[in-house]
């Protein structure tokens, strides 16, 4: 696919965010593979402290600098690339000063006495406010036309949990709201000008699980309370039944034929006694309960009114080679 073919023309940050072990993180490196697919030149960033980019791309641990962390060629051989960056708050902090203030050698002394950590730690909201201020000066670097630093095309951020989430992006509106002049007002003001314009959305990636869709559900209504743009709800570790509907009402009411199980199971050489039969029948009907269910919580889902893609569960786990066949899927759902 080109880059055109995307649902995301125009997009520059992409938010990813999920409940907790629905695999936000292998979702954003997804997404950034599968933009760098079309040549494009992409960061990827994680802001909680857990190197969970470097483990997923089988990368070494950074602190605080982009690098490299894959070449992806695409059809026309035209390479593109995902670089890395784990935010730190400390070093956001120290940048920023040196940024707009020019403390070079007051950053450094005040980090020789802990009083940058002891700031990003007594404050959370400062923290927050570093984490998507270093995200933003990523972003806007092609506005800037800044020669001495990288310029990409795209962000991919793995954000925070979408219990916290709005809280988190939004958290520069409440220190503009502080700050009424000066480089912190203006930083503060054009963050959130970022936040809520169409070059950013955010993604929620959910399983077809109750906790992780109401969760989605609630993410969307305070996001969209915040006035931050609503992406796509990506539905993560996705089966599909091997049963039609007509095997599958049969598994759930309980009348798939016996006979049929046991002629089956002989015919292929396996026990075929009354328990081995019936356990099968047991799973079947288990089996179609769930697919049930799942269908329910995929018709909640298409009620949140968001385009909606779907990436399989691996059999084998996420590994660099699994992360491309999931982006691969992303590409060819129309994602990037």
């Amino acid at each position: 696919m080109t880059r055109g073919d995307s649902d995301w023309e125009g997009v520059r940050l992409h938010i990813v965010t999920g409940k907790g072990g629905t695999g936000k993180t292998t979702v954003a490196g997804s997404l950034a593979l599968a933009l760098a697919a079309s040549g494009q030149t992409v960061l990827l960033c994680e802001v909680e402290g857990r190197q969970g980019i470097a483990r997923l791309f089988d990368a070494p641990n950074r602190t605080y600098d982009e690098h490299r962390i894959a070449a992806v060629p695409d059809e026309n051989a035209t390479a593109g690339e995902v670089y890395g960056l784990a935010i730190d708050p400390e070093a956001a902090l120290a940048e920023y000063l040196e940024m707009y203030y020019r403390m070079g050698r007051a950053v450094r002394a005040l980090d020789k006495v802990g009083a940058i950590d002891f700031a990003t730690t007594i404050a959370p909201g400062v923290r927050d406010v570093l984490l998507t201020g270093k995200v933003y000066e990523a972003v806007r670097r092609r506005e800037k036309k800044r020669t001495h630093a990288r310029v990409y095309d795209a962000v991919v951020l793995d954000a925070p949990p979408t219990g916290r989430i709005a809280r988190f992006l939004g958290v520069n509106a409440g220190v503009a709201d502080i700050a009424r002049v000066g480089p912190i007002r203006r930083q503060a003001d054009s963050i959130m000008t970022m936040m809520r314009s169409p070059q950013t959305v955010v993604h929620l990636v959910t399983l077809l699980e109750e906790m992780p869709v109401q969760e989605t559900a609630d993410g969307i209504a305070e996001l969209r309370e915040a006035k931050i743009p609503v992406g796509a709800v990506v539905i993560n570790l996705a089966e599909q039944s091997p049963l039609d509907a007509k095997a599958l009402t049969a598994a759930s009411g309980g009348s798939l034929p016996r006979a049929d199980f046991t002629a089956a199971l002989r015919e292929t050489g396996l026990s075929a006694d009354d328990e081995t039969v019936t356990g099968l029948l047991t799973d079947a009907r288990e089996h179609a309960v769930r697919v049930e269910l799942e269908n329910e919580l995929r018709s909640q889902v298409s009620a949140l009114d968001r385009p909606t893609y779907e990436l399989p569960r691996l059999t084998d786990g996420v590994d660099l080679g699994a992360l491309f066949e999931l982006s691969h899927a992303l590409t060819a759902q129309g994602m990037a």
